[in-house]
This record gives C-alpha cells, structure tokens and sequence, in this order.
C-alpha cells in the first residue's frame, strides 16, 4: 500500500500589369489568383523560457573502490572463475523455478525432465561440488588420519621410537626439512593475514553501512520533499504560456498585421505598387484632360458670351441703319420713274446688312460643364494612398475584427488554469508524501535501534574468526618456537641422545603443533568447506549477475512466478502484469536519474498527453482560435457615387455639343458684305440721283455705315478682345473635339485600373491575410505545444527522479557483495590456504622434530677402525 500511495503523487502531474484592354486584365486576374494560391511555411514559433524544474540533490554515490583489499577480491574472484568457468545459467534457472511453482517435493524429481534438470545443475557446480567433496574428504579422513597416526606412534612405528639412525646426510634432511618447514609458516602466515584482513574489513564495513542507510534514507526524503515542489511548478509554468499568449492576443494588431505587412511587402505591394501606379497615371492623365476640358468649356463659354455680346450690339446697330435706310428709300422722291430704279437697286441690298456669323443659335454648354466640374469633385487623386492606407491600416482593423475573440480566449485560458489547478488538488499527493516521510523516518529509527545489535553481533563474529585464526595462530607458534628453539639448541657434537634441553624442546614443540594440527584442521577445514560453497555460490549466482544485471533478466522473465502473470513488477505494484514494465528497465531509467513516471511507465495508468490535449488545448479553444479571420473584402478605392459620375461623364455632356456649328460660326465673317464697300456703293448710287434730300439722306446713311463698321465691325475683327475670344474659342471646340473621343477610354480605363487594384487587395491580399492569421493561430498553439512538451520531458527527466531507487539496488549489492561475500570469500581463501599447508606443515614438523629431540638410543660403534667411513662421518 505505501509503493502505491507513493506512486500516485505523480498522477496529478499532472501582380505586376501596365496599361491594358479590359481581355488583358482579365489576364492580368487569373495571373493574380494563380499568384495567390502560392504556400507559406508557418513563421517559427518563438521559444518560451519555463525555468528550470527545481532539481532535487542526492546524496548517495553508489559506488565502491575496496582500495589495497581489492587485490586479495580480485585472487579470489579468479580462483572462483577457475573453479566456475560457466556462464551464467538464466535459462537453466527459469526452468527450475517454472517447473517447480508449487514447491519442491521429493517426488517430483524422479520426473524425466527434472533429472534433467538436475543434472544440467550437476553440469554447472561440477566446480563447486568437486571442491566440497575434496573438502568434505579432508574433513572425515583427517580425524582417522590422525587417529591412525596417533595409534602407530604408540606402537613406536611412524616416527614414534625414540631411535635415531645415523645417516651421513643427516644435516642436507635437517636443512631441508627446516627451510620447508619456515616457508610453509610463512605461507601459512600470509593465509592468515589475509583472512584476518578479510575479518576485519568485514567489520568496517559494517560500520561504512550506516552512511550508506543515512544517504539512502536522506534521498527518499529528498525525493518525497521535493517531488511536490516539482509537480506545483509544472502546473505553475502553465501561466507563462499563458501570458505569452495573452500577450500576442493584445498585440495581435501589430503582430498579424507586421506578419501581413511583411508578406504583402514581398507578394502584393509590388504589384499593387504597379497596378496602383497605373491607375495613378491613368487618373491623373484623366483629370489633366478633364481639367483641360473644363478650361476648353470655360473658355468656350465666356468667349461666347463676349462675341454674343458684341454680335448683339453690332445686329442692332445694323438693324437699326437698315430700317432707318428702308424708311428712307420710302419717300415719296423715290416713286419718280427715273430714280425708282435707283432706289429699287439700293432696296435690294438693305438684306446684305447683317451679320454673317450668329453665336446667339449656337448650343449651351453649361451642361458638360456642370458634369466636369461634378466628376472633378470626385478625389480620384487619393485612390492611390487610399490604397496603401487600406494595409497601413490592417492593425487596426485586425484589432477591431478580433475584440470578442481576444475576450473569449483570455476567458477559457482562464478557465484552463482552473482546471489544471483542480485536477493537481483532485490527489491527496502531500498527506500521501507526509505518511511516507513519517514511514522512513520511523523505518531509519528501527534500524538505528538494531545498530548495537548488529555491533554487537559483528563483534562476536569477529570473535568467533578471531578464534578460528587463533587455532592456526596456536600451530604456527609451536612451529616457530619449535624452530628457534631446535635450531638454536642444536648442537653438532651431541649424539642423538646426549642433545641439550633446548634441542629436545625445539623437537617436543614441532609435535605439539602436529598435534594441535591435527585437532584443528579439519575443523578449519569444515569452515572453509562451508563458507566457500555459500560464498562461492552467492558470488556466482548473486552478485555477479547483479553486478551485469543477468540477475534482473530472470525476474523479469515473461510468467516467470505465474502462468497467467506476464510481468512480475507491474502486476506487484499495479496489480496490471500486462504492462510492458520490467526491473531492468525500470533499473536503467532511474540508474540515469529519469523521472519515476516514465521509469515506471505510468503513462499506462494515466497518460499525460491525453490530459493535457483535453485541458491546455482543448477543442472549444480550437473552435475560438480558428475564428480569428481579418476580413479586406470591404476595402474601396472608388465609391460608388464617384463611379457613376465617371460613368455619367463618359455617357453624356461633351459628346452632345455641336462642334461643326461652332466651328462654323467661328469661320464667319462678322458681317454678310463689306460694310466699306456697301457704303462706296450706295455713295456712287446716290450721285446717280439727282441732287437734293434724298441724295443727302443716302449719303447720310453710308456715313452712318462707316461710322458703324469704323466703331464695332472694325474693332471686332481687330480688337484684342473679340480676336482672343474668336480664337480661344475656335481652340476650345477643337480640344473639346478631340477629347470628347478620349474621354470615354480614359474613364474606362480608369475603373478598369481600379477594379484591377480593388481585386488585387480583396483578393490576392486576403490571401495572404488568411495565410499570415493561419500562422498566427498556429503560433498560438505553439506555445500551448511548447508547454506539453515541456511538461512530458520533465516528467521523463526532471520530476520525481528516481536515482534513489537505483541507489538502493546498488547499495544493497556494494553492501551484500562487496562489503560482505568479498570479505567472506577472501576469509575462507586465506583460511582454506591455511589449511592446505598445514598438510606438509604436519610432515615436515615429524621430520624435523628427529633432529631435535633427545632419543632413548643410538646407534653404538665399539671399533672404530672396522667402520672406516663412521670414523670419516
């Protein structure tokens, strides 16, 4: 119940154009809507800085250096291999633990395939079972050895008479024997101290375990302490991603719209430049020549008037003369027969005095001049900044069409924000973390409570190796006593049985630790037979496989304890054994201080990516995301009001006028005849009558002509006024003739660059806003993805770091296999080596005791002479 309670703190974690003809701009169009349908890749998404996951510092180094004793470790891991070549047997052992579930019964070995069984484990400790069976003979044969021995020694055999022969090598054998007998002490010696070594490394050891438990300890409570700091500060990083976003939605005018500006600067603005230039021109060329007619009709107009005017007062003067003629040729002097033909022929040109050109009838042009000045209100020279204004003004637009979306968004963030808090608060994860800091807490003071114990424990076993030591310690010192005192009381001149005390001590000793060596060795002998079995296989099938972690391949072996069960540890902890979890797996993760949630593969129980997809970014946020659109479809360069006054303009007004009648009018002399010569003839057909009145009154009248044409026919064709008025209106109708063909064309040309630009921003420019809000939204998101991403590394790497887990397996086996079997199998090594010599120790301490003690007889030699080679001797 604690492992769960424990793991469930980690479940909260929770277009280029010129001037063309309306089919080339339909060109022009599908060029433009071909341009628009070009891809964008998204721009990057800026990088947001969540910080560092608080790191938790451990304290245990799971790692051992034996230092000096390593040496002595390593001699014995090679005799080991020596005495256990084989590798590993995981198979063999997988197949002992299947087929023996139930329980081992002695029945159940006489099955064909557990002889086998049997036999493949015979196969494999051959090693093992050929040194305890010489071990286990050393044990029984020793005691009735020495039994035997004692016996025949008692029967004055073996050694046992107190005779010694004389022999001439007698001092080479005494040599021999005692350098055998000193270089076997001293190997005995180093058996000793290497297993005393080994004892009391043992026991520092033991004393090196209570920092290991410490740091141990201290870690799980780092790791309890600090796993909800760790879990409180993912949660707590949801705000920066959130502010981000909150940030890039208040300034989604200048962001979107410097994301529009800057493609548009790349795709549309070039040929909007163009299509705008275009029209630019084209409107400009149209209001210089709309101007220009406005100043052809004006001039038109006022030089009308001022030769209507003149035309009038001269049609008067003229009518009046000719009716002042006509009241004249009526007197009654013009009835003679004689002279009436006169006055008949001066009747008859009364009709010739008039005016020759009449503006009076020409047509108004008041009208077109009224619909140019109309067209000319229209400010068609804006259209281009207009134009421009409609992007320079994006931000703002974008701002507008996005308030109540910016407003919903802040609203769910919040509500997000809440959720995740919620879901974090949903586990008691810091109740669950504070029973198990109360559970080690509780768990370290039990086992410091054992700790006088375990010392006390320690140094009985000391003790008891100290003991068993001793024996050999006993042996070596009757043998080195026995040495010093036999070598230093000998002397060459004693015979056998006149040899000093020392000598015969020296000798006595030599078989006292035969004796004692015979009482103890097989003793020894049964220790070391046992420990190296134990030792020999725990370091076998223990540690080394926990050292190259074989050891976690067996238990993580597919139904290893049950047949219906998968996985061991997934269905220990989860009560799941079909997740794909094994110790090994879960070993290395923590061996590289990854995150417990993905050591223990608890994405299995609670997937991660699945809350954080229904909660940071769910689908109501998506929905309100993929409704930010900036809308240029409303952007106008021509009002309507400006188009229909183009159009009435290209429809009516100048092309009504009557050109040819002005024209015409304009050609015109200013009077039908010449005024001079009327008045010389009607002065030459009045010398024709006979003197008196109405000879005066004629010549009266053709002095009143000339005095007409001297004052107004004659300034009319020669004053300034008239003469400018004639000729500017005679270039006027020209220019207003010509224009009145090009000024349709211009117009339609105009809308037609018009429609051309509109399009282009409505079009190819939308486009590109839809494509740049696209990246934009997909920027939002990507904060959103940066932050679950950021929360499922850290929960692989930095959350709940379980090195204290691996810690523990490595402590347990530097505790159990280095601390512990090392020293155990380097006692039993050095102790077994001990043994082992003590079998020559014992030959050549009975040899060597002959030269030292005194003997009951001798041999006695009475002539000297009849024994040459005694007397040589």
């Amino acid at each position: 119940m604690l492992w769960t309670r424990w793991l469930v703190l980690l479940l909260c974690c929770g277009a280029t154009s010129s001037e063309r003809q309306p089919e080339e701009r339909a060109g022009a169009l599908a060029e433009v809507r071909s341009d628009s349908r070009r891809q964008r890749s998204p721009p990057p998404v800026e990088p947001l800085d969540f910080g560092f996951v608080p790191a938790a510092v451990y304290d245990t180094h799971a790692y051992y250096e034996p230092g000096t004793i390593g040496i002595l470790f390593h001699m014995v891991h090679a005799f080991l291999y020596v005495v256990q070549p084989n590798s590993f047997p995981k198979d063999l052992i997988v197949q002992v633990i299947q087929q023996n579930m139930g329980g081992i019964k002695i029945e159940e070995w006489r099955k064909p395939e557990n002889v086998v069984l049997l036999l493949q484990w015979l196969h494999y400790e051959a090693g093992f079972v050929i040194c305890m069976s010489i071990g286990v003979v050393f044990v029984v044969v020793t005691p009735i050895i020495a039994l035997c021995f004692c016996v025949c020694r008692c029967c004055d055999n073996c050694g046992g008479e107190m005779h010694q022969r004389q022999r001439k090598n007698a001092d080479c054998h005494r040599g021999f024997y005692t350098a055998s007998l000193i270089a076997t002490s001293i190997f005995i010696i180093l058996g000793v101290l290497i297993a005393f070594a080994a004892n009391h490394n043992i026991s520092t050891q033991i004393k090196g375990t209570r920092r290991l438990i410490n740091t141990n300890m201290r870690d799980l409570k780092t790791f309890a302490n600090n796993t909800p700091a760790q879990i409180e500060y993912l949660t707590a990083q949801y705000i920066t991603a959130k502010n981000k976003v909150l940030s890039d939605l208040d300034n989604i005018g200048p962001l979107l719209g410097g994301r529009i500006h800057s493609q548009l600067e790349k795709e549309v603005v070039p040929s909007l430049d163009t299509a705008l230039r275009m029209a630019g021109a084209k409107v400009e060329s149209s209001i210089k020549a709309m101007r220009e007619t406005k100043e052809a009709l004006e001039n038109v107009s006022s030089s009308l008037e001022v030769l209507q005017e003149g035309m009038g007062k001269l049609q008067a003067s003229l009518s009046g003369e000719r009716a002042s003629l006509s009241n004249t040729l009526s007197d009654p002097a013009c009835t003679n027969g004689a002279v009436s033909h006169t006055c008949n022929a001066i009747r008859a040109t009364l009709t010739q005095l008039g005016i020759n050109a009449d503006f009076s009838n020409l047509p108004d042009v008041s009208h077109a001049l009224t619909n140019v000045n109309t067209v000319l209100k229209t400010d068609l020279s804006n259209i281009v900044q207009k134009g421009y204004s409609s992007f320079n003004d994006t931000p703002r637009l974008v701002k507008e069409q996005t308030k109540s979306i910016v407003s919903g968004v802040k609203g769910m963030l919040d509500k997000v924000g809440t959720e995740i808090n919620s879901f974090a608060k949903m586990f008691p994860v810091e109740p669950s973390l504070a029973n198990f800091t109360t559970f080690l807490n509780e768990r370290q003071k039990s086992m410091e409570a054992f700790y006088p114990q375990i010392d006390q424990m320690d140094f009985y076993r000391w003790i008891g190796c100290v003991a068993v030591l001793c024996m050999v310690v006993l042996v070596l010192a009757f043998n080195i006593l026995g040495l010093l005192c036999g070598t230093c009381g000998y002397d060459k001149q004693a015979t056998p049985t006149t040899r000093g005390c020392l000598s015969n001590t020296g000798g006595n000793l030599l078989m006292a630790g035969v004796s004692f060596t015979f009482i103890f060795a097989w003793v020894l002998m049964g220790i070391v037979t046992t420990m190296f079995v134990v030792g020999g296989n725990v370091e076998k099938l223990v540690c080394e496989p926990l050292a190259n972690r074989q050891l976690f391949k067996i238990i993580d072996t597919p139904f290893l304890v049950h047949p219906e069960k998968k996985n061991f540890l997934p269905g220990m902890l989860f009560q799941n054994p079909n997740i794909d979890l094994t110790l090994g797996s879960m070993y290395r993760e923590c061996y590289e201080n990854n995150g417990l949630y993905h050591a223990l593969q608890l994405e299995t129980m609670f997937n991660i990516n699945s809350f954080l997809n229904r909660t940071v970014y769910n689908r109501d946020l998506a929905k309100v995301l993929e409704n930010v659109q900036v809308d240029l479809q409303d952007v106008t360069l021509l009002e309507q009001v400006g188009r229909d006054n183009l159009i009435n303009f290209a429809n009516s007004g100048i092309g009504h006028i009557d050109f040819e009648a002005y024209l015409a009018e304009v050609n015109k002399g200013v009077t039908l005849v010449d005024l001079l010569s009327f008045c010389t003839d009607l002065e030459a057909q009045a010398d024709q009558l006979p003197r008196g009145a109405l000879e005066n009154a004629l010549k009266g009248h053709a002095s009143s002509i000339r005095n007409i044409h001297r004052e107004q026919v004659v300034p009319m064709e020669q004053a300034m006024k008239y003469v400018k008025a004639r000729s500017s209106m005679n270039q006027s109708i020209r220019q207003l003739q010509r224009a009145s063909s090009d000024l349709p064309v211009k117009v339609t040309n105009i809308l037609s660059a018009i429609d051309a630009a509109e399009y282009l921003i409505t079009n190819n420019a939308s486009h590109v806003v839809k494509q740049e809000t696209k990246g934009y939204v997909q920027s939002l998101v990507g904060y959103f993805k940066q932050y679950t991403d950021w929360v499922k590394n850290s929960l692989t790497a930095e959350v709940a770091q379980c090195k204290p887990i691996s810690n523990i397996v490595d402590s347990m086996e530097i505790v159990a296999c280095s601390f512990i079997i090392d020293s155990v199998n380097t006692f039993w090594f050095g102790l077994g080596a001990c043994c082992i010599l003590l079998l020559p120790s014992i030959i050549f301490s009975i040899k060597l005791a002959k030269y030292y003690r005194r003997m009951d007889t001798e041999d006695v030699f009475e002539d000297s002479c009849s024994y040459p080679w005694l007397v040589a001797l």
